[in-house]
C-alpha cells in the first residue's frame, strides 16, 4: 500500500497540482493585499473617504443598540450585519484573479497555436516525376535526379 501511494505521489500530475495549489494560495494573498491596500483606498478616497471593509447594514441590533463605530464593534456587541463592503473587496479580488488567469490562458493558447502552425508548415514537396518526397529547398530530386523548378 505504501509503495502504491509513493508511486501515486511521484507522478508528474500530482506534483504539478501541488505546486499549482501552493502558487495559487500565494497569488491569492498577493491579490488580496493589492485590492485591500492599493486599489480600494484610492477608490474610497474618491468616493468621499469610504472604507469599503467597514460598509455594512445592520439586520438586527446588538446590546447596546448602535450606532456602531465600525463593523468589528457591531459584531463584537452581537449585531447581525450584512457586510457588503467586504463583498465588494472580495469581488474585486476575484475579478483581478479571473483576469490574470484569462490572460495567462490566452498567452498559452497563442503559443500552442504558433507551435501547431510551425508543425503543420510543409517541410517538403513532391517530385512531379517520381512522386517522392523532396526537401522544400531542393532544386534536384535525390531519387530520380530530375531538375525541380519552382
Amino acid at each position: 500500500m505504501w509503495k502504491e501511494f509513493k508511486t501515486f505521489m511521484m507522478r508528474g500530475n500530482v506534483l504539478d497540482l501541488a505546486v499549482g495549489v501552493i502558487i495559487g494560495g500565494a497569488f491569492g494573498s498577493i491579490v488580496s493585499s493589492l485590492v485591500n491596500d492599493i486599489i480600494m483606498p484610492p477608490i474610497g478616497l474618491v468616493l468621499g473617504r469610504v472604507d469599503f471593509s467597514n460598509l455594512y447594514l445592520i439586520l438586527k441590533q446588538g446590546e447596546p443598540v448602535g450606532p456602531y463605530a465600525s463593523l468589528a464593534e457591531a459584531q463584537e456587541l452581537g449585531a447581525v450585519t450584512l457586510n457588503y463592503g467586504l463583498f465588494v473587496n472580495t469581488l474585486v479580488s476575484f475579478l483581478i484573479v479571473a483576469a490574470s488567469i484569462f490572460f495567462l490562458v490566452r498567452a498559452i493558447n497563442r503559443l500552442s497555436v504558433e507551435e501547431e502552425e510551425a508543425e503543420q508548415a510543409p517541410s517538403g514537396k513532391t517530385c512531379p516525376y517520381c512522386r517522392s518526397e523532396v526537401h522544400l529547398e531542393a532544386t534536384r530530386c535525390p531519387h530520380c535526379t530530375s531538375e525541380l523548378t519552382g
